[in-house]
């Protein structure tokens, strides 16, 4: 694993909840930025947050030590206050989006992540940035 940090940044958006909604990742290392994004037709803002940090870590090529940023609370506290009540439980059936959420734990696995709480819409450079990917990758019906 590399000792240099790679930042992700991440946000979804939905017009709707639920509705159809947008996805969007800024990632950033050595000097190097890649945008991300995409859409779903029915789907739901939380489910749209979980699929940008999954998105983000995906497109890593190798075991990274990575800061990721969101503004999703939703995302933040299951990561760091749920995840372990839930694994210990056996994953109960009862938990909303476990499907992502399992594909989120499976991947944090692999790298090192430091999840970070972001304040939505206070003119944080990278989130506003990562918001306007969100909103444009929204499918037009």
């Amino acid at each position: 694993m590399t000792d240099e940090v790679i930042e992700i940044f991440t946000d979804g958006a939905c017009s709707g909840n639920p509705g159809p909604g947008g996805w969007g990742v800024l990632l950033r290392w050595n000097g190097h930025e890649k945008e991300l994004s995409g859409g779903q037709e029915e789907t739901t803002n939380n489910r749209m947050e979980m699929m940008a940090v999954i998105e983000g870590l995906e497109a890593l090529k190798k075991p990274s030590k990575v800061s990721l940023y969101t503004d999703s609370q939703y995302v933040q506290r299951g990561v760091t206050e749920w995840m372990d009540g839930w694994k210990a439980k056996g994953w109960p059936k009862r938990i909303k989006n476990k499907d992502l959420w399992l594909q989120i734990d499976s991947l944090i696995q692999l790298h090192d992540v430091e999840f970070h709480w972001v304040r939505g819409h206070s003119g944080h450079a990278e989130n506003e940035r990562v918001d306007k990917l969100a909103v444009a990758a929204i499918p037009k019906s």
